[in-house]
């Protein structure tokens, strides 16, 4: 018998000496690294045979005039008051184009005297005023692998746009994580891939910030289409960046395709994609959209949503393509899942009746901030692209 429990207490050390051994060895990624072109991102205009760049400033009486763009410097722009040219007051920026013919659009380009310079700080964000958006989640293949999910998702986004130089909190209670995407707007109600088809589409170069932390609690790793979590995690007021140009392409999916975006933290590139990279693109984004507004399924904030108001994409919303690899968020590590595992069974979370893994969950929170890995007050994000402009955001204190 003691040689026997002699056999027992080493077959229990070797256990105890491998687990140990399992978590001391555990990696412990700082976050996902992406791929990148070789080639230097070298931002500039699309000529006007391939799109239209608009911008809107207020003017000093507070009206909003549409320009038409026509040089793109780092903090600034040139361009033509596109509102003045044609004499259309509205704020509507389709609404200004639809009054230029491209021969007049070819002339107002050309007149030297009609052209200003604006800052770019100036400028409001070229998303739609509403605030309510339809976001979208692992819609590039890379970025789907890192999350662990299998399929293209939507939730509803809360919250109005930002503009392209803007700040964002750094909470100490915040898991806060960047994402560059592309988005688009219309000139009118999308309620069928006919309504998308005959549509003015804009395009943008948005940010789309997130609480991880908030997120991972709530999420349901089992059902990402459920949306739980995301709206929560992505609709804090200084959540939603948006740049300053909105192209209006001629061929709207070749320019999607070709389209380049990248992050920056500091200066260090985080993200490199192409919209072609795109599992949907923004057509069969709009037609899955459709398909699932109506019912109540989106849970933010205690209560339950529809994705939007309407049965219908509206003027006043965009539509997200979701983001590329290279986010911060990475998946639990085995060591946190030792460690909270460990954690629910030397605390007797198992008697109390709690679960294991809401222990390992929180076990992985408390890492991931003691890691300090995630955006700091004083840090610099910046999404550029190659012909929509760029956002610069800081991360402030509290």
């Amino acid at each position: 018998m003691v040689r026997l429990g002699k056999i027992i207490l080493l077959i229990l050390a070797l256990a105890i000496g491998g687990v140990f051994l399992l978590w001391a060895t555990s990696p412990d990624p700082r976050l996902n690294v992406a791929s990148f072109e070789q080639e230097p991102l070298d931002p500039a205009l699309a000529p006007l045979s391939e799109a239209v760049t608009l911008a809107q400033v207020k003017r000093g009486d507070g009206s909003v005039a549409t320009l038409l763009v026509t040089e793109l410097a780092a903090e600034a722009i040139t361009a033509v008051d596109l509102s003045r040219a044609t004499g259309v007051r509205s704020e509507d920026p389709f609404a200004v184009l639809a009054a230029a013919t491209d021969e007049q659009l070819r002339s107002l380009a050309s007149l030297g005297g009609l052209l200003a310079s604006y800052p770019i700080a100036e400028l409001l964000p070229a998303a739609p005023r509403g605030d309510r958006h339809i976001g979208t989640g692992t819609n590039f293949p890379e970025h789907a692998e890192e999350a662990a999910s299998d399929a293209v998702f939507q939730f509803p986004k809360f919250g109005a746009a930002m503009g392209t130089r803007s700040n964002v909190a750094g909470r100490a209670d915040v898991l806060l994580d960047y994402e560059v995407e592309l988005c688009m707007r219309f000139d009118r109600p999308i309620a069928s891939r006919a309504d998308f088809d005959a549509a003015a589409k804009g395009l943008f170069l948005c940010g789309d910030f997130t609480d991880r932390s908030r997120l991972i609690r709530l999420i349901d790793p089992d059902n990402l289409d459920s949306g739980r979590g995301f709206s929560d995690g992505k609709s804090r007021e200084d959540f939603y960046p948006a740049g300053a140009l909105l192209v209006v392409p001629r061929d709207w999916q070749s320019f999607v395709a070709q389209e380049r975006m990248m992050t920056f933290v500091n200066g260090e590139p985080r993200q490199d994609a192409r919209g072609g990279e795109m599992t949907l693109d923004f057509g069969a984004l709009a037609e899955k959209a459709l398909a699932d507004m109506q019912r109540q399924r989106f849970l933010f904030e205690g209560r339950y949503y529809k994705l939007a108001p309407q049965p219908a994409i509206t003027p006043d919303m965009t539509l997200m393509s979701g983001t590329a690899e290279g986010v911060i968020f990475t998946q639990p590590t085995r060591g946190d899942i030792i460690e909270g595992g460990a954690r629910w069974l030397l605390t007797a979370g198992w008697a109390r009746g709690e679960e294991l893994v809401p222990s390992v969950i929180e076990t992985f929170i408390a890492n991931e901030f003691a890691s300090g890995h995630f955006l700091q007050p004083g840090d610099v994000v910046e999404h550029r692209s190659a012909r929509l402009g760029d956002i610069r955001v800081e991360v402030t204190g509290k």
